[in-house]
This record gives structure tokens, sequence and C-alpha cells, in this order.
């Protein structure tokens, strides 16, 4: 028989990967993510694969966020060498994502490997290396949203906008089983209806399998309107303060998002900060890709000049106090600004990159103002102070969080609970639901909606739950 292994993001948001298997002996992956968050759950990604990855006849990816592609060069290092299908504007991100995530396991590894000499200890190995992406590089195979394709033999895919990120997809697996067909639907990471840039997730109306994930399980967003209306109460507040505004991003997504807001109220003269710094790049890199990929957009309720209508040049236009610093000393040279100015800076969830060091610098100042545009996972640093640290640990030093913080849910590039539950609710026939990529007291919360609004029932799988399709 078909069979459907749960292998990551399994009461938890990052790691995303299930195995599909067909009686008559094909194996496709979906998704090779990689955890992100409380350490014992990123030592996993050093963990062997619950799979031999030579077995495997063929990966689909949803997109490109690092908790759903982040292992792909891992995989191929450790012996897979099928194909890698996702839509065509995934292909182009993860490239972007995938060569970055390379060069800091490598620069991990050699600061890690500095400290473990001190103190006498076997060096280590980066988790992959660049040379590891490259050759996953050019295993991509690029699809149109609506094109059907036989990902191995008995599993044909089609990839469905989810509305996400630019080339998220909704990955609907016809699975061969002695002759029927059982329908597999995987929402992938499902969009915020609300999103400016993004379509809204497609509706589906048959399976017999349902994969649906639950991040934003527990809540609806706060209205939107309101939410923009309260970040420019946030930029009037530090203003007056005299602070500067820190806004962790990921790269991919929400910073093309900050920025349309961003415009909007700088076109209504409610941006009163100097400057606007995109500091991060692999954003700058991923705003040109938006640009490739315009088509796949919601330009149509854009207005003129808005970021990603017409390429890189209109976000100049759009935002006209827009600065980007792709250089390390770029970078550093922001910090000569004490007061008047709007950072945006990886990493999404304050576990890496730029923002830490903007973070060493105004953390501490009772004048600044973080705000925290989406969801912090378990274990992050971002998390940490969202549920209000006094002081936190970053770059080897401890840091006051005197800055005062905000959390804007109603930016999320994830569908609230109402959201998911419409999204479910156009399925003709009831499947047999599984709710994945959220912690298990947002499944719960999930859980119990879906069962007093659809009537459904939803099971809540275990790591490692193997079932019949």
């Amino acid at each position: 028989m078909a069979l459907l292994s749960f292998l990551g993001a399994i009461q938890q948001v990052t790691g995303s990967c299930y195995l599909i298997e067909t009686h008559e002996g094909s194996r496709v992956l979906l998704d090779c993510g990689m955890h992100q968050g409380r350490r014992q759950e990123e030592d996993g990604n050093r963990a062997g694969f619950a799979f031999d990855p030579q077995s495997l006849d063929a990966v689909v990816l949803s997109h490109a966020h690092i908790d759903h592609s982040g292992l792909l060069p891992k995989l191929v290092a450790s012996g897979f060498k099928g194909p890698i299908h996702a839509t065509d504007s995934t292909c182009k991100l993860v490239e972007l994502m995938l060569l970055d995530s390379a060069s800091i396991q490598e620069k991990d590894a050699e600061w890690e490997n500095k400290w473990r000499a001190r103190l006498g200890k076997p060096a280590i190995k980066p988790l992959y290396t660049r040379i590891d992406a490259e050759r996953m590089l050019k295993l991509r195979q690029p699809h149109a949203y609506g094109e059907a394709f036989e990902a191995a033999p008995g599993v044909n895919v089609t990839l469905f906008d989810a509305g996400h990120i630019l080339g998220s997809a909704i990955v609907q697996a016809d699975v061969d089983d002695f002759g029927a067909t059982r329908r597999l639907v995987f929402s992938g990471d499902l969009g915020n209806a609300s999103s400016p840039l993004m379509h809204a997730p497609t509706p589906l109306r048959e399976a017999d399998v349902l994969l649906m994930e639950s991040t934003y399980g527990d809540r609806d967003h706060r209205d939107h309107e309101a939410t923009i209306e309260e970040l420019a109460d946030i930029l009037q507040q530090a203003h007056r303060d005299g602070g500067n505004v820190l806004m962790p991003s990921f790269a991919v997504g929400r910073t093309q998002d900050l920025i349309y807001y961003l415009g909007l109220l700088y076109q209504q003269g409610r941006v009163p900060q100097q400057m606007v710094f995109l500091d991060s790049p692999m954003a700058i890199g991923a705003n040109a890709i938006y640009s490739l990929f315009q088509q796949q957009l919601e330009i149509d309720a854009v207005p003129q000049g808005a970021p990603t209508a017409n390429g890189t040049r209109h976000i100049e236009t759009w935002l006209p106090i827009l600065r980007t610093t792709p250089t390390p000393e770029e970078s550093m040279a922001i910090n000569r600004f004490k007061s008047g100015v709007i950072i945006i800076a990886g990493s999404g969830m304050c576990t890496g990159g730029r923002i830490l060091h903007h973070f060493k610098h105004n953390l501490w100042r009772e004048e600044c103002h973080l705000v925290i545009p989406g969801f912090q996972a378990r274990g992050t640093l971002g998390r940490v102070i969202v549920d209000g640290a006094k002081t936190v640990k970053l770059l080897h030093q401890r840091i006051a969080v005197n800055a005062t913080v905000h959390t804007l849910g109603g930016f999320s590039a994830h569908a609230g609970q109402s959201q998911l539950i419409e999204w479910a609710s156009h399925f003709q026939t009831r499947p047999e639901l599984y709710l994945v990529h959220g912690e298990l007291e947002k499944m719960q919360a999930l859980q119990k909606a879906i069962h007093d609004r659809l009537g459904w029932h939803a099971n809540i799988p275990e790591p490692g739950d193997r079932i019949a399709l």
C-alpha cells in the first residue's frame, strides 16, 4: 500500500519533511527543511536522515524558506541524485537562500573550531558547504502553477499558489495505490489573505489526505488596517523619543511587505524618520527576484510605484528614503545614527545575521523601539524577547532589553485560524486531516476550532508516525 511518513515539522514549526512511498517502491520527499529554534532541535540538523537519501526518486519543494529547504544540500551530500521539483520562482529564490546558508554553515564551523582548538576538542565539519549547495542547485526542475508532472512512477504532482511568499506552493500529489488513485494535499505554508503583494491561497476541492499547517492555529491576526495604524503610531512615538526603530525581518516575503507598508505611510506623509536602511544582502537580492516574477504577484492591488510593480527603480519612487547596505562596511556605518532611522535586517527570528549587531547598539537604549513583525519560534532569540526577557545574550555579551518591544501579528505571511479553516472548508468531501507546522498548543486550539466549525476531526501526528494513504 502507499504510505506517508511524518518526519519533520511535527508538533513544531520548523524542519518540514514528509515521505511518500508507493506500493511499487517509488519514494518522493516533500520538503527537506532545517530545524530552527531550540538548541536540541537545531542539533537534529546534524543527525542522519530517517531514510536512505540514495533511495529517493525525487524531492518536491513547497517553497524556498529555510525551514522547508535548508537541508537539501546535506541531502545531496548524503547521496541523493534525483530531481528537485519546485515552482520556477522558488527555484530562483532557493539559489539565493541556500548559497547564503552554505556560507553561514562554513563560517559557523570555522568560528566553532577556533574555540574547540583552544579547548583541545576535535574540529567539526560544516553541516554542508557551498560546493554541496551548488551540486544541489543543478538538480532543480522548475514548474508553473497548475502544471501536472510525474515526480516518480505512480506519483503525479501539481503545484498551486499558496500565497505565502513568491513561488510558494500547495502540493497536490496523486498517488497510485494498486490501480486506485489516492490524492494527498500538503498545504505548505498558507499565506495571509491580507498580504499586499500575494494572491490568496488557491482553494482546492478534492483530497483523500490533507496535511495543513497550523503556525497560527490558535488565533486570528489583528485587523490589517489597524496594524498599519499601529505601525504609524510606533514610528511617531520613536520620533518623539529620539531613538531608532529596529525591524528583524525574513529576507524573502516579509521584507517586501514591510517596504510596501512603509512606502504607503511615506506617501501619506506619516514616516517622520529620515532614512530606512535595508541591511540585508539576501533581501536586496530577493527584491530583484520579485521584480523578475512580477506576473505572479497581486500587482493590480498595488499602487503605482510599489516595490514590485516594475523593479528596483520603482522602489525608489515608492519609498525614496530607502537605502540598501550590501557591504559589511555600509552596515557598520548605520551605527553612527543614534536616532531617526528605521533598520530592517535579518534574521527574522533574531537567530543570527546583521540584526544582532544593531541590537548591540540599540536594544539597551530606552528611546529605541523594536518591531517584531512575524512569528518567533520557541527557543529563538526573538521569542525570548517577545516573552519579556529583561536581558539577552548575543555576540558573547549580555545586553539589557530596554527598548520598547512591539509585536505586529497583522503583518504575518501565514494564514490565521479563521483563514486556515476557510481554506479547508472548500474541500467537497471531508479529507483525512493532519495538522503539521505548529506548536502543540496551537494545533490543539485549531483542532477544537475545526471540530466546532466544520464538524471534522483533525489528527495531530507524532514524530515518525507512518500512515497508509
